[in-house]
């Protein structure tokens, strides 16, 4: 068991750094997800069809996901406090380019500029937690940056769409990446420096084969897939959903979908903290990390389910238990490889599982797009996009080994890993 004292030290020492990291997420979110709040307005401004529409929200994540599994690599070996801050500034000043298009191809370009500042952000996130934060810290850490995630698309509905509802959509994009540079020099002022809890380097970094090679970096990714289906479907779609199948007028639409991701962010919070709780007191990591992301993906996965078939009395109640489920599966996408990677290798691990995970934004919002077209409806989009979810719980259980450093754990032993 560990020492409150030991704990409230790491977490105390750490918090400034923490609380920038969950800002820049929330930032993160609130541009990419914006374009979805948009949708209605600029849909009809500029002449999309419903298919073009879903090009675009999915376009960010080509340059995204492709990035992945270099930006990894650049973490490991150069300083990731420099990379996150070079990532911030692109990723801002697109969004400012967002509102000055002129048409589909020029915003077809600023998205895909936007994914290329922002695809440095999670395994930044996963070498900085790891290295300066112990494992039975580890799933708070995540949990406060996956609450920025949650609470970026909560402001960006509720403050960006009323905004838009009001003002429209252009200078909404200007004004909000124009704001977000302020980030920087808290950045400069506060970024974690030093060798952090983990001391000197314990070995040479983990090779890109041998993790390719590794079975629980594949349910890693499998699982982290799964997830990424799900949290981009409900960031580029929900708005959509709720004012063209719902028929909710914009402010409620920014209402309603701010509450969803308000409940995400507190369950990841609550997630985070029961896990590291439970490990604090002697449960195996294994146990916790996997049950937490079982439970997790179910949720989400019923209550998207129910959101898309339930009366106009009770859809709202299932999709508050969709934002629930996403919340609690956060924390462990950061906490499986910060364990099973280590402080030298988590940032390229985490690039690679990331990159294979994020083509879950890369099919999602086209796929989506391109049902809705052939359908007329959104039901075909939510089950599917539920049974992607459950099957992600059951990735994360049976796909991944124990959490432990994948150096030291010998072929056959990794390949007879249980929940134990």
């Amino acid at each position: 068991m560990i020492g409150i004292e030991e704990q409230r030290s790491s977490l105390r020492a750490f918090a400034p750094a923490l609380a920038l990291l969950a800002g820049s997420f929330l930032i993160n979110y609130i541009d990419r997800g914006n374009l979805g709040i948009a949708a209605p307005l600029l849909k009809g401004e500029l002449h999309i069809s419903g298919s073009q529409l879903g090009l675009l929200l999915a376009a960010f994540f080509w340059t995204y996901t492709g990035l992945q599994f270099a930006v990894g690599w650049a973490i490991d070996r150069f300083d990731g406090n420099r990379v996150l801050a070079a990532g911030f500034l692109l990723w801002s000043l697109a969004t400012m380019a967002t509102g000055l298009v002129a048409g589909f191809a020029s915003l077809l370009l600023v998205r895909l500029v936007l994914g290329i500042g922002e695809s440095v952000c999670v395994p930044c996130y996963s070498k900085i937690l790891a290295r300066h934060l112990p494992e039975h810290d580890r799933g708070f850490g995540s949990a406060v940056i996956g609450a920025g995630q949650y609470c970026g698309p909560a402001i960006g509905t509720f403050g960006a769409g009323l905004l838009m509802a009001r003002y429209g959509w252009r200078p909404v994009f200007v004004a909000i990446g124009l704001l977000s540079l302020l980030w920087l020099p808290a950045w400069q002022k506060w970024m974690p420096r030093g060798k952090g809890v983990c001391g000197p380097l314990l070995g040479k970094c983990i090779a890109v084969p041998q993790i390719l090679r590794n079975r629980s970096f594949w349910g890693a990714s499998a699982g982290h897939f799964c997830e990424c289906y799900f949290l981009y479907f409900l960031v580029m779609w929900l708005p959509f959903y709720l004012t063209t199948e719902r028929h909710l007028t914009m402010a409620m639409m920014a209402r309603v979908t701010g509450v969803c991701w308000a409940l995400a962010a507190v369950a990841s919070l609550f997630a985070g903290w029961q896990s590291d709780n439970m490990i604090r007191r002697g449960a195996s990591p294994t146990l916790v990390r996997k049950l937490t992301m079982l439970i997790g993906h179910a949720t989400g996965a019923i209550g998207l389910a129910g959101c898309c078939i339930a009366g106009p009395n009770v859809y709202l109640a299932y999709l508050a238990l969709a934002g629930v489920g996403l919340g609690i599966v956060f924390p462990g996408l950061l906490a499986f490889p910060q364990a099973l990677a280590g402080p030298e290798s988590a940032g390229r691990w985490m690039g690679l599982q990331n990159g294979l995970g994020n083509f879950g934004g890369v099919v999602s919002p086209a796929l989506a797009g391109f049902l809705l077209d052939r359908t007329g409806n959104f039901t075909a989009a939510f089950l599917i996009t539920a049974a992607v979810m459950l099957a992600g719980g059951f990735a994360w259980v049976f796909g991944v080994g124990r959490l432990e450093l994948v150096c030291s754990v010998p072929p056959l032993a990794e390949a007879a890993a249980d929940l134990s």
